[in-house]
């Protein structure tokens, strides 16, 4: 199975000034995010940003870099001028890994990228695992999905869904869950995403995702037994990765 790995990163950030650029244990945190999926079998690795700073960072530790414009809205946005610049497109697969991700799990892109390209009915593909707080159901800050019996999404909420109606408040069951920020996209379909309006509940929500749902796209959903490893938002976060590399 053929797939390339994206990257974005770029450097403004208002909690975390340069943020593509923090050191952890001697490299870039971008660099440690492409060193990391090098291990989950993708065709190519390639960071996206706006930021020569960046692209000569991963150009001292070997990693591909391809600058894009400054003015993008989103991530992907800025991933779909880079499919452009490596000439992906049509069914290629191409897996988002954000660049404030250093502990991701390789097997866990690897295996959003086969789930991909085993539903040719989708243009896109996600991870989620269960919740098993409730206070995390609760959360607006923590994003749940809801499938349908093929294993797609129906809808994404920061709401906690699906709501049990006769559970007086508790956790429903099965468990509900969480959706991960990782995406396995169609090229083709990357490509035209930042040409679709966006979509009444996704301005609401504020959530991306929604927009392909809306257009009338599918997304199979990956279910994982294991949460994601932390990202890096805040200095705070940062000390803590910085800690696990021991330093």
């Amino acid at each position: 199975m053929d797939f390339s790995i994206l990257i974005p990163a770029r450097l403004a950030s208002t909690r975390l000034p340069d943020k593509p650029l923090a050191d952890i244990a001697g490299k870039p945190m971008v660099v440690r995010v492409a060193d990391r999926v090098a291990t989950a079998g993708a065709e190519r690795v390639v960071v996206a940003t706006d930021a020569q700073r960046v692209v000569d960072a991963c150009a001292a530790h070997g990693v591909q870099a391809v600058m894009t414009r400054s003015d993008h809205a989103s991530g992907s946005d800025r991933l779909a001028e880079a499919c452009e610049q490596l000439g992906l497109d049509g069914d290629d697969v191409v897996v988002n890994v954000q660049g404030d991700e250093p502990l991701i799990d390789p097997a866990l892109v690897r295996d959003c990228a086969r789930l991909l390209a085993e539903h040719p009915e989708c243009a896109v593909a996600t991870a989620a695992h269960a919740i098993h707080d409730l206070d995390e159901f609760r959360n607006p800050n923590v994003v749940k999905v809801v499938l349908d019996a093929a294993g797609r999404a129906l809808y994404f909420s920061r709401a906690p869904i699906p709501c049990w109606r006769d559970g007086g408040g508790a956790l429903p069951q099965p468990a509900p869950l969480r959706h991960m920020g990782l995406y396995a996209y169609r090229a083709g379909f990357l490509r035209r995403f930042p040409t679709l309006p966006p979509a009444p509940t996704e301005q609401l929500e504020a959530l991306e995702q929604l927009r392909v749902l809306w257009h009338g796209e599918r997304i199979a959903v990956l279910v994982s037994p294991l949460a994601p490893g932390p990202g890096i938002d805040t200095p705070e976060d940062l000390a803590r990765v910085r800690a696990q590399w021991g330093r």
